[in-house]
């Protein structure tokens, strides 16, 4: 039932400024930013009862003039208007479009000063959410580049109507508006002449393209993914069009798709993905192959996998490798191990345990994924890994033997709290939580370690995603002998 509520027709009072109504939408104010906040903002405090202001762009130790955009009574959004006095971790960034840009939030801070911050925002959700008065948190594990890492990238693609071009990038932060981009620092350098030349083709091509507000027209992203160590590059076109209309569609890009194959001499393959559906979900659950493969070969941590346009593999090989190793190394397997690697995905940290455990049964939801795994276990001659498909709650109920060792790794969102209490029941005399979200990595260690019976030895972050806020964390469990 919605309720009408009286229309006003007259345009909005502007603010009061005055020294007894401050903090009002529009008021400029000079700050000190004091903060990195975990969605990348700089944060500074004013006024007598420290209301925070949250200001993209900015930097801890800069001194800023900034306007306020949204504001509530006890914080408020800013604009970043000037800087007064710049920070000495403010650096400058390695892209013109860095301040406008939706993908990374960061390249204005040092790359040591980033490392600091994520560090910092890894113990406060410990501190504050999982209740660990004094977490051992490491210092994060630096990239050795932090620049030109990223193996996989999708663009969204528009038709400008004031340039009257196909372009494609990245959208600004917190709008659907597009950055039109040519190059991305951040990406894999060997992308830079798809992104500029595949726009310019499309055009030619006059395929229609995707409008969001009437859910008119074709291609909707651009999506590359390279194999870091082979060299091996997959395109993929997803398109606003259902499965059914393969058979006529692929008519119409095989010409233009073997060109590309045959331009491009790392291309592998050029596929097209089948989403139909008013959301802002990139990928639709049907993919065809156009010409080539639909997968590439990717060498990681010593084994092959095959990698489709849709499965998830770490963004940064390099970084993923690292928390391998550290993972390991804390560990110190010694082959007698059976272990269960929970949300296992196709089988990336499953299949190197492999190689030092006894037995692994790898578990995940995604049927598709298994099917990967399974197909890279293959490749790789390993007998001591099988797979379930199923929901996590459900197939560790049904476990053939009583584990040594469970690995974690969920998605952004964590683990449903069912996970955590059959968790809980089998209780394993190790646990291993890999975790992308350090708010929701505290809140399953919470109902681990306070509310059930395992301590948390340490907690190792990887730089994954170096420029932006994100960071990938390893902890390490142990039953208590209580």
């Amino acid at each position: 039932m919605s309720i009408d509520h009286p229309r006003n027709t007259n345009p909005p009072d502007p603010p009061v400024f005055s020294p007894q109504n401050p903090w009002v939408q529009g008021r400029l104010l000079e700050l000190d930013i004091l903060d990195l906040s975990p969605t990348g903002d700089g944060v500074g405090r004013w006024g007598a009862q420290n209301q925070v202001v949250f200001v993209p762009n900015t930097v801890p130790g800069d001194r800023i003039q900034a306007r306020l955009v949204r504001v509530k009574p006890r914080y408020a959004h800013g604009q970043l208007h000037a800087i007064i006095q710049p920070s000495p971790h403010r650096v400058r960034p390695h892209c013109m479009v860095a301040d406008k840009c939706g993908g990374c939030q960061w390249q204005p801070v040092a790359y040591a000063y980033q490392l600091v911050a994520k560090q910092n925002q890894v113990v406060q959700a410990l501190e504050r959410i999982g209740q660990f008065p004094s977490p051992n948190v490491d210092a994060v594990l630096a990239a050795e580049s932090p620049l030109g890492y990223r193996n996989k990238v999708t663009y969204p693609v528009i038709f400008s109507p004031n340039s009257q071009r196909v372009q494609a990038g990245y959208y600004r932060k917190g709008s659907h508006k597009l950055i039109n981009l040519n190059q991305c620092p951040v990406q894999d350098p060997q992308f830079d002449p798809f992104l500029a030349e595949i726009k310019t083709d499309v055009q030619q091509q006059g395929w229609s393209i995707y409008n969001e507000q009437n859910h008119q027209g074709l291609i909707r992203h651009l999506s590359l993914r390279i194999g870091r160590r082979t060299g091996e590059i997959l395109m993929t076109l997803i398109i606003n069009a259902k499965p059914s209309q393969a058979s006529q569609l692929l008519a119409n890009f095989e010409a233009q798709a073997q060109k590309w194959l045959e331009h491009y001499p790392q291309l592998v393959g050029v596929c097209l993905n089948f989403n139909s559906h008013r959301t802002n979900r990139i990928f639709g659950k049907d993919t065809v192959n156009i010409v080539g493969r639909n997968y590439l070969y990717e060498t990681f941590a010593g084994l092959t996998f095959q990698l489709r346009p849709d499965t998830f593999f770490q963004v940064h090989t390099e970084q993923a490798e690292v928390l391998l190793k550290t993972l390991c190394a804390h560990l110190q397997l010694t082959g007698t191990e059976q272990v269960v690697d929970v949300y296992c995905g196709i089988g990336t940290l499953t299949l190197p345990l492999a190689r030092q455990v006894k037995e692994i049964i790898g578990i995940e939801a995604q049927a598709a994924a298994i099917d990967q795994a399974e197909t890279n276990t293959a490749l790789n001659d390993i007998t001591n890994a099988t797979f379930r498909v199923g929901a996590a709650k459900d197939c560790l109920k049904e476990l053939p033997f009583t584990p040594d060792l469970v690995i974690l790794d969920p998605p952004r969102k964590g683990c449903h709290q069912s996970v955590l209490e059959q968790l809980l029941a089998i209780s394993p005399q190790r646990i291993v939580y890999v975790s992308c979200h350090p708010a929701t990595l505290a809140r399953d260690l919470n109902r681990l370690c306070q509310s059930g019976p395992y301590d948390l030895n340490r907690v190792q972050p990887v730089d994954f995603f170096p420029q932006t806020s994100h960071v990938e964390c390893v902890a390490f469990l142990h039953r208590s002998a209580s």
